[in-house]
């Protein structure tokens, strides 16, 4: 079919919108409804978009601006604290994958016809392409697991930043193995001085000009020049490296490390990523426009071979190379299992050597769709991997139940502590007060290097996951006299108040989030208190304003008393203990009563019950593991905890209405 350009745009945007609404009502990436996109209306299927220098130049913007977005994610620090990841296992897994692929092609290239044998460049540039993994559904598999802290999960996320970084030198000697086998050296040897160069120049001069630049820009105070400085750089980054005769993509990328030395890095990403999504999105619609249809069911079974061998070949070397590395049978199998799958940077290479002439047009077919088929079961192999470990590692449980062992072991002792869930910042500081009030406390991290270095120092602080029904008995949960929820994660946060609810549902738990976005689920879910960083900024923000401006500095603190009274209601009092004397001991307490069967007061109103004449208030109203809204209405059920608050002999009256 023959459409105008703006038919040809609509056709496009119609097709992606149902494309990625489809597929995230599957819970898949968007990534895969572009491919599907493009493989239905391509030219060898519907045919209503047909492959143009004009697609193909979009496509390739799309590729600049994903490695621009690399760039910025390119942090030296970040580099040097998992070295040994990311340049031991991620450059192992990078180069046997391509060594893998070279004997492959060795070993088959006598048993196929003249025209289907691979040359060594084009097992090499095939062997780039299998070696990548796909960033986008592992990292979203791993956020929604919560498991990108787990052992497991650095050893995936360093791999795939070495996978990203490993992109570069590929963009660069992909299209020089297209030369003449008798200029090859020279080929690379040029591109090679040249990248040397270029790199420098944008480097070294870049670095020094960038952030003075920027400054100029930013003075001006205008969104739209911003916006307009990016491009232009992003953009004439890529240009300095086309003219060289280097890739659009390599010049993108050093201009993203560059911005990312700067204070303006955040901004950046936040104005670059909808070009960057949009453009992506229509490059992986051209790669799904490439892929013949007719051609892939009639060798299915080819398809079929190439799906299967690859992800077990990359599952096993991955997985192998991950226990040489010093990891368990567990950690091992689920990063081979995470990682087998291929990835976006895999189709740019794919369609670079394809390009270039290094691979025939029949197996580019072939193993395009098999890697397409291998991003779809990807997130059903990431969902099953704890089954599968089970199977495969028959001393995983020993090593859980060993880990689990050790909790108990330092928690043995140990009775009315308090649970930390997170051992951040945010929990460091809450244990360092805890430690100060003498105040037991077991902190429950799953970020091995920080739980290695804290039990160094003799912090209570264990690897395990807060959210798992094993860990909180092994940290004593039963003993505990409250759990604290130290990041804000509300899904997460979710989880272990589940747990705690099943285990203990009278025990108080405190949740740490972002806003208010999810209290009211969060209460639902039977947190006592949800603690939001952005008013506690903005009471502290307040506070400093107003004593800037004059006003007193008790009124200051009692206005931001108010506040936090109005908010925390159930931080108006404390539960007092034998230890609690002096002036504390005349403050106001909160005293749970729990209404059992035959308690006179179940079945009436709280407001019959006449607790406004004892002096006291319900603080809260708990039933079954909600917190509940009450009134003077509202029915006592049989087994509500009722929290008093008041003084000493206030709270005795109340109780003494509510029981007698």
């Amino acid at each position: 079919m023959t459409f105008s350009p703006l038919e040809l745009t609509l056709v496009l945007l119609g097709s992606a919108v149902l494309g990625v609404v489809a597929f995230r009502m599957m819970h898949l990436p968007p990534m895969l409804g572009y491919l599907a996109v493009g493989i239905l209306i391509g030219p060898h299927a519907l045919g209503w978009a047909m492959e143009s220098e004009a697609t193909h130049g979009l496509a390739e913007f799309g590729v600049v601006f994903l490695m621009f977005s690399i760039g910025l994610e390119f942090s030296l620090p970040k580099l040097l604290a998992m070295r040994g990841i990311v340049f031991g296992l991620g450059l192992a897994q990078v180069a046997f994958t391509i060594i893998a692929t070279l004997l492959f092609g060795w070993l088959i290239a006598s048993q196929l016809p003249a025209h289907l044998q691979i040359s060594w460049q084009g097992a090499f540039a095939l062997g780039g392409a299998l070696a990548m993994s796909s960033t986008a559904i592992v990292v979203k598999m791993l956020t929604e697991r919560l498991e990108l802290e787990s052992e497991h999960g650095r050893k995936i996320i360093g791999i795939l930043l070495f996978q990203d970084l490993a992109v570069v030198p590929l963009l660069i000697m992909i299209p020089s193995l297209g030369q003449r086998p008798d200029a090859l050296a020279e080929t690379l040897a040029w591109a090679g001085v040249k990248a040397v160069i270029v790199l420098t120049l944008l480097l070294f001069v870049g670095h020094r000009l960038m952030r003075g630049w920027f400054t100029i820009v930013v003075k001006r105070r205008s969104q739209e020049l911003f916006m307009l400085n990016l491009l232009l750089i992003t953009l004439g980054a890529a240009w300095i490296t086309e003219q060289a005769g280097l890739s659009l993509a390599l010049g993108a990328f050093v201009a993203g490390m560059l911005i990312s030395e700067t204070e303006y890095k955040h901004q950046v990403e936040e104005d670059i990523k909808p070009f960057r999504d949009v453009l992506l999105g229509l490059f992986f619609i051209t790669v799904g426009m490439l892929l013949n249809v007719r051609m892939v069911i009639d060798n299915w079974w080819l398809v079929l071979i190439l799906l299967i061998a690859p992800v077990l070949v990359k599952f096993a070397l991955i997985a192998a190379l991950a226990k040489l590395f010093g990891s368990s049978d567990g950690v091992s199998i689920r990063t081979g299992l995470a990682l087998a799958q291929a990835g976006e940077f895999g189709f740019v290479l794919l369609n670079l050597a394809s390009g270039n002439k290094l691979i025939d047009p029949f197996i580019t077919q072939v193993v395009l769709a098999s890697m397409v088929l291998s991003m779809l079961v990807a997130p059903l192999i990431i969902a099953k991997s704890d089954q599968i470990v089970m199977k495969l590692a028959s001393n995983d449980w020993m090593m859980q139940s060993l880990a689990l062992t050790k909790i108990a072991s330092r928690t043995m002792s140990t009775n009315k502590h308090v649970i930390l869930a997170g051992f951040g910042r945010s929990g460091q500081s809450l244990a360092t007060l805890l430690s100060e009030e003498k105040i037991d406390y077991h902190a429950l991290d799953l970020d091995p290097e920080r739980v290695q270095v804290a039990q160094a120092a003799g912090l209570q602080v264990s690897y395990g996951d807060a959210a798992r029904r094993e860990s909180l008995v092994a940290a004593g949960i039963y003993r505990a006299s409250a759990v604290v929820i130290t990041y804000a994660s509300t899904p997460s946060a979710l989880k272990v108040l589940h747990q705690v609810h099943l285990l203990a549902p009278n025990l108080p738990v405190l949740v740490r989030s972002h806003d208010d976005t999810d209290l009211d689920a969060l209460k639902a879910a039977g947190a006592a208190e949800v603690v939001p960083e952005l008013m506690e900024g903005s009471l502290m923000l307040a506070s400093h304003t107003l004593v800037m401006l004059g006003v007193p500095l008790r009124k200051v603190v009692h206005r931001v008393q108010a506040a936090r009274e109005a908010r925390y209601a159930s931080l108006r009092g404390f539960f007092h203990g034998f230890s609690d004397v002096g002036e504390d001991a005349d403050l106001d307490r909160l005293h749970p009563v729990t209404l059992a069967d035959n308690t006179p007061s179940v079945g009436k109103q709280l407001g019959q019950c006449l607790l406004a004449d004892s002096g006291a208030v319900v603080a809260s109203l708990r039933r079954g593991k909600q917190v509940i809204d009450f009134g003077p209405d509202t029915v006592l059920a049989a087994g509500d905890v009722v929290v008093l608050r008041g003084a000493a002999d206030a709270v005795a009256r109340a109780e003494n209405l509510l029981l007698r």
